[in-house]
């Protein structure tokens, strides 16, 4: 027979061992991922996973560390004076300058097609614009967030103009240059198998050693991101017979949805980048550029897409950027059309139209979900 005092020694222990079991429970949940309850989610070499605040931290550091490509031209190259360029360069700028209000406050980090996830899930990025496709399994295994597309691309093959290929189905038998660790490979084998044709990959890490081995005629095709191929065409060596030397065949083998990407589990800034990046869209709607942003308007839509008070109200869309952020992204690097004409539009040197890169009022793919 137990004793009154010993049951209750007996509860006191049985509670005990409930409330360290229960603090334990906590402890694992709470935080992600094994964090304590409290913890903000950031680990030293990368803030902002996990649920953390990379918004604030950007903020506070000044300076956003963007994750880009350096060998595209149009897209991501080093210019003559050494700076980066480019359609992809320009939207680090966007991103910037509505989250710190300065587009020159980044820091590029070049990145290889096998680097890039490794750099943003570590922490050494904040964002990667570097024509990155969104798929599946990207979004899936990579904890990566795929935001806004900013170019709707699809994969091509350019060869020689004296190859005389019209079409994929003549190049049987064919070497082509491709990059590792890109969807391009997958494509290639896919589209190569469902047309019965034989070829030889030839895969490089980076354009690189791959542009060179197309110039030793190592292969008689490059197949890429027709964006990507344009750029290459338009900078093709004199001495090597200039852009006329190359032609990119008409067939397109995939959808290609490029944009910004940032690490899974901070929504915070997601939605900062995410909604920087949709500003310049939503302005070239509007019909502002940066020869205009500072006009003043009546419309009630405008001014609170440039971060006016409508009738005495001020408006907070709860995305933690400054009220006037669209007003820094367009003043300082502009809409939508602007950035798109600049670096590869037709009067660029790529001269590529805006087919499916047009706003959705011009038959595009462009569309802004609206500011309120």
């Amino acid at each position: 027979m137990v004793r009154v005092s010993q049951m209750w020694v007996l509860g006191v222990l049985l509670a005990v061992v409930l409330l360290a079991a229960g603090c334990s429970i906590g402890g694992d949940d709470e935080g992600g991922n094994g964090e304590a309850a409290g913890d903000t989610g950031q680990t030293e070499a990368g803030g902002g996973q996990g649920g953390g605040n990379l918004l604030q931290e950007v903020q506070d550091r000044g300076t956003l560390r963007c994750g880009v490509n350096d060998a595209v031209p149009g897209f991501g190259f080093t210019g003559e004076g050494g700076e980066p360029q480019g359609f992809d360069i320009d939207f680090c700028k966007v991103v910037a300058a509505a989250v710190i209000g300065d587009a020159e406050a980044v820091e590029y980090t070049p990145l290889t097609a096998e680097q890039r996830f490794t750099a943003l899930a570590s922490g050494e990025i904040d964002v990667l614009i570097r024509n990155t496709t969104y798929t599946a399994s990207r979004d899936g295994l990579e904890g990566a967030r795929f935001l806004h597309t900013t170019f709707y691309d699809g994969q091509g093959m350019m060869v020689r103009a004296d190859s005389g290929y019209q079409s994929l189905e003549d190049m049987d038998g064919e070497t082509i240059c491709t990059l590792s660790g890109t969807t391009t490979e997958l494509n290639l084998e896919s589209r190569m198998q469902a047309l019965g044709v034989s070829y030889t990959p030839l895969a490089f890490e980076d354009n690189e050693p791959l542009q060179a081995a197309f110039l030793e005629e190592r292969c008689g095709a490059w197949t890429s991101d027709k964006s990507q191929l344009a750029g290459v065409r338009s900078n093709w060596p004199a001495d090597q017979g200039g852009p006329e030397s190359l032609v990119i065949l008409d067939e397109t083998m995939s959808k290609e949805p490029l944009g910004p990407v940032v690490r899974d589990g901070d929504d915070a800034w997601a939605d900062a980048v995410n909604w920087a990046v949709i500003a310049t869209i939503q302005a070239e709607e509007f019909g502002i550029d940066s020869g205009n942003v500072n006009e003043p308007t009546d419309d009630p839509e405008i001014q609170r897409f440039l971060g006016q008070a409508v009738e005495g109200e001020p408006f907070d869309a709860g995305l933690g950027l400054p009220d006037d952020f669209a007003v820094q992204v367009i003043e300082q690097v502009g809409n939508y059309a602007e950035i798109y004409d600049r670096n590869v539009g037709p009067g660029s040197p790529l001269e590529l139209p805006r087919d499916f890169n047009a706003l959705w009022t011009d038959g595009g793919l462009q569309y802004a979900p609206p500011y309120r």
